[in-house]
């Protein structure tokens, strides 16, 4: 019989959790196992992933990967799964609780630092820029947002105008610039968390009049839509964070681990600039875009 594989992301709206999505399907696809997906109809919503952890127990799922919606507040839950039986495979965000096979995630501390100073050596090391932040509920946005201010420290001629919480949405982030747009213009940059909120400021700058010189606007995830910007002179660069292959390579690894092969405790996937000049690696949807191999993955993790 198939396995049975719970994958838990945290909401519909966010791109990144769409490619994690696609690449445990296409994973379990080419193992001869089976995906059952648990998402909040509400983005991030902490009662909904609770109640769907609920589920997959009740429906016995062989194991599951797994990325809380907040840090600490699903935890009770996350007990759970060790209690009936089932295998954890954490991605993106580390569980701080209970029993996992092993974390596939990204460095989000070095993701941001190397994209900013990316942007900082842009800007020559000086001017002001607008940093939008993700959810204050997410350790990824935490680690993003320290890797931003550890890479200021290192270019003292860089002032921040103002730090904006986008919710890692983009049409939060759309709607906050917006309403700032008067208090932010004349900055060099934006700095930000997520491609999405990314996305979401070019949206804003689009809609505000007079803007003779756009600020340069960087992003983090790789997502199509950002590639895209990037290679029509929109957006400069991101930094890829591949969910696709974070969930995919999980995916994997809970298989595996039912199989009774033995798999490492944490994979860490490295760090790609994005700009105009390798894009065309990344331009393509998340359909046609291409996972790397276990093998290749693990070798290269730290």
């Amino acid at each position: 019989m198939s396995p049975r594989i719970a994958v838990f992301t945290k909401n519909r709206t966010n791109p990144a959790y769409e490619a994690a999505r696609l690449g445990a399907d296409r994973a379990a696809l080419r193992l001869g196992a089976a995906t059952l997906h648990y998402v909040p109809e509400q983005p991030d919503n902490v009662d909904e992933q609770i109640a769907l952890i609920g589920r997959a127990i009740a429906e016995r799922s062989d194991a599951a990967v797994f990325v809380p919606v907040h840090e600490t507040q699903v935890n009770d839950a996350i007990l759970g799964f060790a209690r009936a039986g089932i295998p954890l495979v954490n991605i993106i965000t580390r569980t701080i609780i209970g029993e996992r096979v092993c974390f596939v995630g990204s460095d989000d501390h070095a993701l941001a630092m190397d994209i900013a100073r990316y942007l900082f050596r842009r800007l020559s090391g000086r001017g002001e820029i607008v940093i939008v932040e993700g959810t204050p509920a997410s350790a990824t946005s935490h680690a993003r947002l320290k890797g931003f201010h550890d890479a200021l420290a290192e270019f003292p001629g860089i002032r921040v105008r103002a730090s904006l919480r986008g919710e890692y949405q983009r049409d939060v982030a759309h709607r906050v610039f917006l309403g700032a747009a008067d208090a932010l213009r004349g900055v060099g940059a934006i700095l930000c968390a997520n491609d999405a909120m990314a996305l979401g400021v070019l949206d804003a700058l689009g809609s505000v009049p007079d803007v003779r010189e756009p600020p340069l606007v960087v992003g983090i995830n790789a997502i199509p839509e950002a590639i895209a910007a990037i290679v029509a002179g929109r957006m400069l660069a991101t930094a890829n964070f591949d969910a696709m292959t974070m969930s995919a390579i999980a995916t994997e690894a809970a298989v595996r681990h039912l199989r009774g092969e033995t798999v490492p405790g944490e994979i860490i996937l490295p760090v790609h600039i994005v700009d105009a000049a390798n894009c065309s690696r990344w331009n393509v949807p998340f359909p046609s875009r291409q996972c790397p191999t276990w093998q290749e993955v693990t070798d290269r993790s730290p």
